[in-house]
């Protein structure tokens, strides 16, 4: 396994990315929540108890964006002990590693303030929304704070950021492609993705590629953020 601490390579790509790109987004109602289609669909043909569990945890999600809830690990935490059905979910207590161990990410005393830090720029008026989603889904994935679950938590914490907006998405299906913590044009084409998937909304088109300027993850052999499921694909 790698001793690099990728988690520290993500923080200084976070700051040197170019978040400006990102498209403003089209705010309103949209004819398909596609978090709710996505768990409706592969999801609960996986799982249902995984469907009902993220269901659950998409309606905590969304109940705190409409009360402005500040966003921070412990709001984090409500939301995944819904999705994993557990009455704990507390923050890691050792390195964390993904992609077959060729990510590790660093535990230090200062790692959960320095996550906190990180998810209240979350509400940054300074940029878009698309890049709030944007970099706040990627500190979950890197900071990778839970033992289990992160690609899910970062996913809701994406939809979070956007509903606090009033922005749904009509698909997630494309977000959820591998991600690496030493790609600042993958992190900013990640916002630009949110924003062709919020045109969407109105076109009533899909999409099916993450966009031209992340690096691309193999068809086949990759993992996924969580380091398990399809390969090159996040789980649900």
């Amino acid at each position: 396994m790698t001793a690099v601490d990728h988690l520290s390579v993500w923080l200084r790509v976070r700051r040197r990315a170019d978040w400006q790109r990102a498209p403003v987004l089209r705010r309103g109602p949209c004819g398909r929540d596609g978090f709710r289609a996505w768990c409706e669909g592969p999801v609960r043909e996986r799982s249902p108890v995984r469907a009902e569990r993220l269901l659950a945890a998409y309606a905590l999600a969304r109940k705190d964006a409409v009360h402005r809830t500040p966003l921070d690990f412990t709001v984090l935490a409500g939301w995944q002990r819904a999705v994993l059905g557990t009455t704990e979910a507390p923050f890691r207590s050792a390195d964390a590693y993904a992609k077959a161990g060729r990510e590790r990410y660093a535990l230090t005393t200062r790692t959960r303030a320095r996550f906190d830090a990180c998810l209240r720029e979350a509400t940054d008026p300074r940029l878009t929304p698309a890049a709030r989603a944007a970099r706040a889904y990627l500190d979950v994935a890197f900071f990778h704070p839970f033992t289990d679950g992160n690609a899910r938590a970062a996913l809701l914490t994406l939809v979070h950021v956007l509903a606090r907006e009033d922005i749904v998405l009509p698909e997630v299906g494309p977000l959820q492609t591998t991600r690496y913590a030493d790609d600042p044009a993958g992190a900013a084409d990640l916002a630009v993705l949110i924003a062709v998937l919020n045109r969407r909304c109105s076109e009533g088109r899909q999409v099916t590629t993450s966009g031209s300027g992340a690096r691309q993850s193999p068809p086949r052999g990759g993992t996924s953020i969580d380091g398990t499921g399809t390969p090159g694909v996040s789980p649900p």
